[in-house]
């Protein structure tokens, strides 16, 4: 699947929609795709995938790849949509100027992270770019859903996102709104986004690491789990046929090539 896609029932590429859609923002790597260092000191046999990043419009392109994320565009029963986003990375500002504006998402009405690290969280100062603009912060906060473990990482990488008032004498600047929810990190423990309801599936990313994938869908049942190395079994058990049901897509992110804490795929 590359960036900007959405799968369609028949396992093709759609770009059309009535209800709702799952959108691939990123499929890439934590460094995504190409690789600065392979076109800046390009050697006698260059990389091929690399290369072809830059002659290829990004949205025929399957070597071009930002940080993996997924935009669900939920259509509610009164029509209305919502949007969803799950982890906001280091590629997110990019991804907003390609692909919201490909597919006309006017905004984000909730974001979910599956964990603290940089290629996940790093684009959260730039939601600022996807709300109302006020120079006072007189906006409503975006809610985020979030582990008490990633909040706890999160306060110290953002704590002007975080801080709920301004120290005496602090200036006001403009900065992205956000109403931070904790959610735990179980499977019989759900919560809802923007009328979605969604189970937290606890992986482990590496052995000392909990990341968190997602199950969610009304009439179709999508497990999204972007950074995995191994499923304990409360997780493997909730997104089996005889735990929670039949899945109807399983969303995995793998890598080629062995790797401690991702999955791999041998081809």
């Amino acid at each position: 699947m590359m960036d900007g896609s959405i799968p369609a029932e028949n396992g093709s590429v759609s770009s059309d929609r009535d209800g709702s859609a799952l959108i691939f923002l990123g499929t890439g790597c934590s460094s995504a795709v190409p690789n600065a260092m392979c076109l800046i000191q390009q050697s006698d046999s260059p990389c091929y995938v690399c290369s072809q990043s830059l002659s290829i419009p990004p949205e025929r392109n399957p070597n071009y790849r930002g940080n993996t994320s997924l935009l669900i565009d939920y259509c509610q029963s009164d029509g209305k949509h919502k949007y969803i986003q799950i982890d906001v990375g280091k590629t997110f500002r990019e991804q907003v100027l390609r692909w919201f504006t490909l597919h006309k998402i006017p905004q984000v009405d909730s974001i979910i992270l599956t964990h603290e690290h940089a290629d996940a969280v790093l684009g959260l100062d730039d939601i600022r770019s996807v709300q109302p603009f006020s120079p006072t912060n007189d906006i409503d906060p975006t809610p985020i859903f979030v582990s008490q473990y990633a909040m706890d990482s999160l306060a110290v990488k953002f704590p002007y996102l975080v801080q709920k008032k301004l120290k005496e004498g602090q200036e006001v600047r403009r900065v992205a709104q956000l109403d931070w929810r904790i959610i735990e990190e179980n499977c019989e423990k759900p919560f809802v986004a923007s009328g979605l309801s969604f189970t937290p599936l606890p992986v482990m990313h590496g052995e000392d690491y909990v990341c968190l994938g997602f199950l969610f869908g009304e009439k179709s049942r999508v497990a999204y789990i972007s950074d995995v190395s191994r499923f304990p079994p409360n997780t493997e058990y909730a997104i089996s046929k005889s735990g929670g049901g039949q899945l109807d897509l399983l969303i995995l992110d793998t890598l080629y090539k062995v790797h401690k804490s991702s999955s791999c795929i041998k081809i």
